[in-house]
């Protein structure tokens, strides 16, 4: 009788050392969160959603603002947030009531990784005195960047009539997040003007862009950096997001390597193929 027991055991925890070691890794969680009024995240974020799905095995949420992307005080779900590996913002000047900025708020406090396009540097525009108003700084403590218009920094753009022209830091040419994007290539986004307060100290920067037709006296500016927020998150911010930017493979690359990074995968080697992307800009309100 105990050789029997003695052997049921060893069979028991052979098989349970075996399942443990063959089962399936869980798969992360990406949720995006948008409301920009003018880029089209709505549009764009959820094509990148559904091939990282398809071809990259996550999971993904996209939450949008409601009723419409000009909504500015509500978007529903982000209760996601506090499953989520990895929080995606593309956000422009939201009034978000408190009990939706609470579950921002715990799941910058978790320390997980942040990823920001383009007017998140500025996505809350409370009025002064608002008890909200801490918020207008979210560029500043959570993607290492410019606050915006409501917030202590500012910065500017070289008009909506130019564009940019995108050159990798040579001293970055073999950082993971690079792997398969082209050495240079041109973007519709304008230049954001973010030098020379931020990115913050320690921050490194991957891509650096110049402005093409600009409105006025134009400088370099960093287009795309990584960093530690002020809750320790890992952070890849990028200026760059205007729809016709997400057609561009170099920039569909960019994304997607910068995604592994932020979850602390491997970044694939192996492109699995440029992504159909065809959504149009729209006048900013």
């Amino acid at each position: 009788m105990r050789k029997t027991c003695l052997c049921l055991l060893l069979i028991i925890t052979t098989t349970g050392l075996l399942f443990a070691q063959y089962s399936p890794k869980k798969q992360p969680l990406v949720v995006f969160v948008t409301g920009d009024h003018e880029y089209s995240s709505e549009e764009t974020l959820p094509l990148i959603a559904a091939a990282l799905e398809k071809d990259y095995g996550m999971k993904t949420i996209v939450l949008k603002a409601s009723p419409d992307y000009n909504s500015e005080e509500n978007i529903p779900g982000l209760e996601a947030l506090a499953q989520a590996d990895l929080a995606v913002f593309f956000l422009r000047w939201r009034r978000l009531p408190p009990e939706q900025l609470a579950h921002i708020e715990a799941y910058l406090k978790s320390g997980k990784p942040v990823m920001g396009f383009r007017t998140s540097t500025h996505a809350f525009h409370f009025p002064e005195g608002h008890t909200s108003e801490k918020w207008n700084a979210f560029g500043e403590f959570a993607l290492n960047a410019p606050p915006g218009w409501g917030g202590a920094a500012k910065h500017t753009h070289y008009g909506h009539e130019s564009s940019t022209d995108v050159s990798i830091i040579p001293q970055q040419a073999h950082n993971p997040i690079l792997t398969g994007v082209a050495k240079n290539f041109h973007v519709r986004s304008w230049l954001y003007r973010v030098l020379p307060d931020y990115p913050t100290k320690g921050s490194t920067w991957l891509l650096m862009g110049k402005a093409v037709n600009p409105d006025k006296a134009a400088i370099e500016n960093p287009v795309a950096w990584t960093g530690t927020n002020s809750f320790g998150g890992r952070v890849f911010m990028t200026t760059m997001g205007h729809p016709e930017d997400f057609r561009q493979e170099p920039f569909q690359r960019l994304v997607i390597n910068a995604i592994h990074y932020e979850l602390g995968l491997k970044v694939p080697r192996k492109w699995k193929g440029k992504i159909d992307i065809q959504v149009p800009y729209r006048v900013a309100k």
